[in-house]
């Protein structure tokens, strides 16, 4: 028997002191393993009257568009996973404005964070997640080559607020 199967082994499903859900206990020491929503970063990072789109090279839904996102690495702050998703996918450097959205997806146990954000310059290229990039205008946004429908809620609610140009920068408080 493997460590990895002996150590499974050990947990118990079970309610522990104080809670009102099932969680899995270590049967020796106590401990409890929280299992919590995975939390995903993301832009609308625009230059000028154009957006960056990226064809996603990975799965889930490879060969789909999608927004600059992903998920948040442990000790980074939501704006430096949104930047480094946006580097990682299309090689952008970008500029957040501010919080976009916040979208709750409790099927998958995911909340993302999607954030507002200017391209620094019009240089993008194609990342290790993904097949291609391009800057698009809003009426050339691929709409049925969409891969998530939080990209497309995050397109929509961009657009609607692209009148809104008196927003304060976005700063994030100390700790």
């Amino acid at each position: 028997m493997s460590d990895s199967q002996k150590l499974d082994q050990t947990f118990v499903q079970q309610i522990p002191p104080g809670d009102e859900q099932t969680r899995s206990v270590c049967g020796h020491c106590g401990f409890v393993d929280y299992k919590n929503p995975k939390i995903v970063v993301g832009s609308v990072a625009v230059w000028n009257d154009t957006i960056l789109l990226c064809r996603r090279a990975i799965e889930p839904r490879r060969g789909f568009w999608t927004i600059p996102a992903g998920y948040m690495e442990l000790n980074e702050t939501p704006e430096a996973g949104a930047a480094r998703e946006a580097q990682e996918e299309a090689c952008a450097d970008i500029v957040i404005d501010r919080l976009l959205a916040i979208y709750s997806v409790p099927r998958i146990s995911q909340v993302q964070l999607m954030f507002r954000a200017r391209l620094a310059s019009p240089d993008v290229a194609i990342g290790p997640e993904s097949l291609e990039v391009q800057l698009c205008k809003w009426g050339d946004i691929p709409w049925p080559e969409m891969a998530f429908p939080t990209a497309v809620w995050a397109l929509k609610d961009y657009w609607r607020s692209r009148q809104k140009t008196q927003f304060p920068p976005f700063t994030n408080p100390a700790p």
